[in-house]
């Protein structure tokens, strides 16, 4: 009996692991500051968790597997771009557009 429940324990925690989007963690950015992405109602907030802008939300995204857009702030300048966010693996490359036509990229790691 006590065997089942260990299995069954751990199936359910297989299960819930899974069950978080691709996008989902922490991420090194582009500068060297850490980046939390999370669900916040039916999107992903990402918020600085290190850094000059620690606490800061800088995004905000929708989408599912390893295609994201939504809205990306530059900290530093706190101008809003259009984003995009591509998951590869442990690579998600962030790009940030201004009228779909001047657009920037960087490549985030997961930690």
């Amino acid at each position: 009996m006590r065997k089942l429940m260990l299995m069954t324990a751990m199936l359910a925690f297989a299960g819930a692991a899974q069950a978080a989007e691709p996008i989902e963690g922490n991420w090194k950015t582009a500068s060297g500051e850490t980046a939390a992405i999370s669900k916040c109602g039916g999107s992903f907030c990402v918020t600085l968790k290190t850094g000059k802008f620690a606490g800061k939300r800088i995004g905000k995204m929708s989408g599912s597997g390893d295609e994201y857009s939504g809205e990306i702030t530059d900290p530093e300048d706190d101008k809003t771009y259009s984003g995009y966010g591509t998951v590869s693996g442990n690579a998600l490359k962030m790009k940030g557009c201004v009228m779909s036509v001047f657009c920037k990229s960087q490549t985030w790691k997961r930690i």
